[in-house]
């Protein structure tokens, strides 16, 4: 059971003339936690033990704690005792900072947030004080809970997993070679895997065990010392293959904890080295952090996604996703910018989603510009001949049709082009300008059109040339900008406290509503 807790009811020796005015965040803090369905909180019951302290008491005190940009769980148990206000939501109970950590990582925690957001959003709703036309979408990176220097890199550990693979594999040969060991039965050519390097490790155990006890039998002095050697021989092997086997399983457990990503932090498996805006080497040192995105409208954050990776293409998807499931439906309008811009995000908006997205693509601002306009060679500025299907370059010469070409990145999404290449490209007076110089003098100019991009990137001009939607995007940087302001610069949460993905994500979950209510208030 729980122990007593009835908001209601004041105890001493709190004064019973307290009151707080209407639009206090205590207040405000109260009415959302209370309007939590009961069952939420029933998943936090302990039959077992002592009576706990109840959910709905720790919660909205440490969303108080947050407001106030208190994040450590000692100086949360200091405010129970000083502030009036976390006394009343407390109800004068004092939990020890240790049982407010827990509760506020505990794997529960994030059910509540969730909660928390829809309740908002609801009441916001509700208010008018949001629309559900549009959603204004950005990422910022924050700083884990690691050290700086515990830097775990994909390159370095493939180049040393290399180096083991080759070494082991001429040990292998030289002990064959030798015949120290009988030849194995192997599953490649290329790699010994780790029951492999067991099982050689056993025939050189086997084989240590038996001239020992040709040692020990033998009374000859120039036996012993011959048997000796070759023993210390196969010791050495024995010794290099566990190393090599060690040393594989290190790397293996490596490779499964990196994922796609390209580097983690021994302190904080989850966390990927990124570019932070705050340099502390002034020098472009990469710091170990999260990826955060949020979802906004009205500079209100209705929605929030913690990821591993440091680019934002990748995480639209996964994101949007999330959002669907937690409201049912995402708004008519996705807007973003030219982060996101990418063919696969925008397949996945028009086509999985069927709404109509307003985000940029990484050349839109430059295109606008008279200097890409008026420049001849870039070939975006080419005349193209529809009816015979081919491109003419600056000098006048055509570039035909070839082929069909297919390329995947590096996360398997496949593009689809189209290859035009120029019949003779030799002794052209534009050479150096069309072509890069280094080329070979023989070489013909080539080039690819993708036309599933071009129609993206009409469409996305076309949308933003509309007076409405264009006026629906210019309000991206106010809206969704700004929310960062408060949470990074007002509200002082710039590092978190907390390490792995599960935690962390309760942790930014708590702040971002911590933003709301403060927002809220206001």
């Amino acid at each position: 059971m729980y122990k007593e807790y009835n908001i209601s009811q004041l105890s001493l020796p709190i004064e019973t003339e307290i009151s707080f005015p209407e639009s206090d965040i205590a207040l405000i803090i109260n009415k959302l936690v209370e309007s939590i369905p009961q069952e939420t909180f029933n998943q936090y019951y302990n039959h077992r033990g002592p009576s706990s302290y109840h959910p709905k008491m720790m919660l909205k005190i440490v969303l108080y704690s947050y407001t106030q940009s208190v994040f450590s769980g000692r100086k949360m148990e200091f405010l129970l005792k000083d502030s009036c206000r976390m006394m009343w939501l407390a109800q004068g109970q004092v939990p020890s900072y240790r049982t407010i950590n827990r509760f506020r990582v505990n794997p529960h925690m994030i059910d509540f947030i969730q909660v928390l957001f829809v309740g908002l959003r609801a009441q916001l709703l509700e208010d008018k004080v949001i629309t559900e036309d549009a959603l204004y979408i950005d990422g910022t990176k924050i700083e884990a809970n690691a050290n700086k220097y515990t830097f775990q890199w994909l390159g370095s550990t493939k180049h040393f997993s290399k180096g083991v693979i080759e070494k082991s594999n001429a040990v292998y040969k030289q002990l064959i070679s030798e015949k120290i060991i009988p030849e194995i039965k192997r599953e490649s050519s290329d790699e010994l895997t780790k029951e492999e390097l067991n099982r050689i490790e056993m025939h050189l155990d086997d084989k240590n065990e038996t001239l020992t006890s040709k040692i020990e039998a033998s009374q000859s002095v120039e036996i012993r010392k011959t048997l000796r050697k070759q023993r210390s021989k196969v010791r050495k092997y024995k010794k290099a293959i566990k190393d090599f086997k060690d040393r594989k399983i290190k790397y293996d457990e490596q490779m499964e904890i990196y994922g796609d990503r390209k580097s983690y932090s021994k302190t904080d498996h989850d966390a990927t080295f990124m570019r932070m805006k705050n340099d502390h080497m002034k020098n472009g040192q990469l710091k170990p952090g999260y990826n955060l995105q949020i979802a906004t409208n009205n500079q209100f954050i209705l929605a929030f996604g913690v990821y591993s990776n440091p680019g934002d293409t990748r995480t639209l998807p996964s994101f949007l996703k999330s959002i669907k499931e937690l409201y049912g439906d995402i708004p008519e309008y996705i807007v973003a910018d030219a982060g996101y811009g990418s063919e696969q995000n925008y397949t996945m908006i028009l086509d999985e989603f069927e709404k109509t997205l307003l985000i940029t693509y990484s050349m839109y601002l430059k295109e606008k510009k008279r200097k890409y306009k008026n420049n001849p060679f870039i070939t975006a500025n080419w005349k193209y001949n529809e009816i015979d299907d081919y491109y003419v370059c600056p000098n006048n010469k055509e570039l035909h049709f070839k082929s069909y070409r297919k390329r995947r990145d590096g996360y398997g999404y496949q593009r689809d082009f189209k290859l035009y290449k120029c019949e003779d490209c030799v002794g052209c007076p534009l050479r150096n300008e069309c072509m890069n110089y280094r080329t070979n003098p023989t070489t013909t100019k080539s080039l690819y059109k993708n036309p599933t991009w071009d129609y993206f990137k009409a469409f996305t001009n076309k949308q933003l040339s509309d007076p409405k939607t264009k006026g629906i995007y210019k309000k991206r940087k106010i809206d969704v900008e700004s929310a960062f302001g408060n949470l990074k610069a007002n509200l002082g949460f710039q590092r978190l406290s907390v390490r792995t993905q599960s935690k962390v994500e309760c942790e930014l979950g708590i702040a971002l509503m911590a933003v709301n209510i403060r927002k809220l208030a206001r």
